[in-house]
């Protein structure tokens, strides 16, 4: 599959980025712990230099713990601080904000020595569409302050929210880059839901997330979609497309003469994983460097 999704308002996005870089302090970057590689938007790199950095590895419930472990470990050893949380249930926030005010600390010496008390830690809170930055800010202020979605693109402008005396996020839409020069990228990010759905082809998504877990999770779909006596069954004995009129065929989506609906059955398979009920998947793994370190 080629996947490329670049709509005109990111553009804009990215230059009000730029002019609002100068006046934060730190730069909050959500990303889907199941990616969070490819969840990385590698423009905010170049926009942070100089600038504290925090990672938020989001919807850590629905990634592995080892790999969770693993990532963390990683992004600390590239000088990022890291903090696991899930946005929507609240978990790993409490632990926020001490980290900023580590991460920030010469900041706030530096204001304390030229006698600047208690000026609040700016931070900009940035992703990629649909990662639950908006989702994260209404949670850790404890009140609906920005507008949220399970689409990517609903927070369209920057908007500033003072959450107490030390601390004020400035939120922005979340933007992707405009070219995935490497589609395995595409491909992960399709998966997790930060692509339009409208632009992609469900069944071929579907088959190659098939093929991905019938891979590295060989156990989960025969779990979810086989009936008891057939649960042991092997990895790899069956097609992707086998796969598919198999869970056609156990969730009912059957067409006239009793055709599976290849259709259907590619949305409940997607829609499966994205909601974590086929378990705890993480689609990507540190690389290799860190492999060894991480499995010992």
């Amino acid at each position: 599959m080629n996947i490329q999704w670049y709509p005109g308002h990111m553009t804009k996005a990215k230059r009000a980025m730029k002019e609002d870089i100068k006046l934060i302090d730190l730069i909050i970057e959500l990303v889907d712990a199941r990616v969070p590689l490819a969840s990385r938007n590698p423009d905010i790199d170049e926009l942070g230099k100089g600038k504290a950095r925090l990672i938020l590895l989001n919807k850590s419930d629905l990634a592995s713990e080892k790999q969770n472990e693993a990532w963390t470990a990683w992004f600390k050893k590239k000088g990022f601080f890291v903090v696991k949380v899930n946005a929507r249930s609240g978990a790993g926030l409490k632990q926020i904000t001490g980290v900023v005010q580590e991460a920030c600390k010469e900041k706030i010496e530096r204001d304390r020595r030229r006698g600047i008390l208690n000026r609040p830690v700016r931070a900009m809170v940035v992703g990629i569409p649909n990662v639950g930055k908006s989702t994260f800010i209404n949670s850790f202020a404890g009140k609906a302050c920005t507008k949220t979605g399970n689409k990517p693109g609903v927070t369209k402008g920057n908007q500033w929210i003072r959450l107490n005396k030390t601390l004020e996020l400035l939120d922005t839409p979340g933007i992707l880059w405009p070219r995935f020069e490497d589609q395995r990228v595409g491909l992960l990010l399709a998966f997790i839901g930060s692509i339009n759905d409208e632009i992609l082809n469900k069944d071929e998504l579907a088959m190659e997330l098939i093929r991905f877990l019938e891979t590295y999770y060989p156990q989960i779909l025969p779990q979810r979609y086989l009936p008891d006596e057939d649960k042991e069954v092997s990895s790899g004995s069956r097609t992707e497309l086998e796969w598919l009129s198999q869970i056609a065929k156990v969730r009912g989506c059957l067409l006239k003469g009793g055709e599976p609906d290849y259709g259907k059955a590619a949305a409940i398979v997607i829609d499966d994983f994205r909601s974590g009920r086929l378990g705890r998947i993480t689609l990507e793994f540190p690389p290799e460097e860190m492999e060894e370190s991480c499995e010992n």
